[in-house]
């Protein structure tokens, strides 16, 4: 392993194999746990699209994003595009000798070609958490900041319904470019439970759900699996879990959250997904 960097492989699962599995398999499979370790860089390499998931927690020095075995480059960004989401306290982020402030909620793109990234905190005690997400890329855009506050928001749901949230697009149309990165944060108001219900799927990209914002005695059931054959794993805060473009991604909480959802594959289009009716899910 290289100085700081864990990093594990997930290989890809077909539909069948995920019907027969258990609660064991199907965490091992699909689950993400222990993303934020102190002092170190935690990422999976997916064989979705070739997405690599991963937190970056620093507790003293700055962490550096070491490049891996799996991506093949002698660069981490060598053939790669990055989003860092600040889910801590405030930290910052280096790239080419250039320090960016990400304060909490914000986020980070950083473009293919870039020789260096490193994360620290400001202040050690109370440390950034860098929720990493990376995808190959075909070409080179510019390192961009995007503030939570500059996010495009929309007010969805409603409290008779259980899901009243506010949805910000951090990638969008008229904001950062990405060649197939799309991020964005999904806040729970209080009261409301349900994410991404009714829920959909989306044959042409992968997505990867970051829940967190949950108290330590809460969870988030996520319901993945085709829609007429449903499983679920059970979610603490800071934890993840992946979605195959098979599958829906919906989930319901003890209380209300707040989650990362990020999606890599062949079209950045929001809209472009096959609705599930909720008469049709078994």
């Amino acid at each position: 392993m290289p100085g700081q960097t864990d990093y594990t492989s997930r290989f890809a699962i077909d539909p069948n194999a995920a019907a027969a599995m258990g609660t064991d398999e199907l965490r091992h499979n699909f689950h993400l746990g222990e993303l934020f370790r102190a002092g170190r860089v935690c990422l999976t390499y997916t064989h979705y699209d070739r997405m690599i998931v991963g937190g970056a927690m620093p507790a003293g020095a700055a962490l550096p994003l070491e490049a891996i075995k799996p991506t093949g480059t002698a660069n981490f960004l060598d053939r790669r595009e990055l989003i860092a989401v600040n889910v801590g306290a405030p930290g910052n982020v280096t790239v080419d000798g250039m320090t960016h402030s990400i304060g909490p909620r914000d986020m980070i793109y950083v473009g293919m070609g870039t020789k260096s990234v490193a994360f620290a905190s400001d202040d050690s005690g109370k440390p950034a958490k860098f929720y990493l997400l990376s995808a190959p890329a075909h070409a080179s855009h510019p390192t961009k900041v995007i503030r939570i506050g500059d996010a495009k928001r929309l007010d969805l749901g409603s409290q008779a319904t259980s899901n009243e949230r506010s949805i910000f697009q951090f990638i969008h149309p008229e904001g950062a470019r990405t060649c197939q990165l799309v991020v964005g944060m999904t806040q729970l108001a209080p009261g409301s439970v349900w994410n991404t219900m009714p829920c959909h799927v989306h044959d042409r990209r992968m997505e990867v759900y970051l829940y967190f914002d949950l108290a330590a005695d809460q969870r988030v059931f996520h319901f993945l699996g085709e829609p007429d054959e449903t499983r679920h794993i059970v979610m603490k805060s800071e934890e993840a879990v992946l979605s195959p473009p098979w599958s829906i991604h919906s989930g319901a909480g003890t209380s209300n959250y707040a989650f990362v959802w990020a999606m890599a594959g062949d079209n950045v289009d929001y809209t472009d997904v096959d609705k599930v009716e909720i008469g049709d899910l078994r």
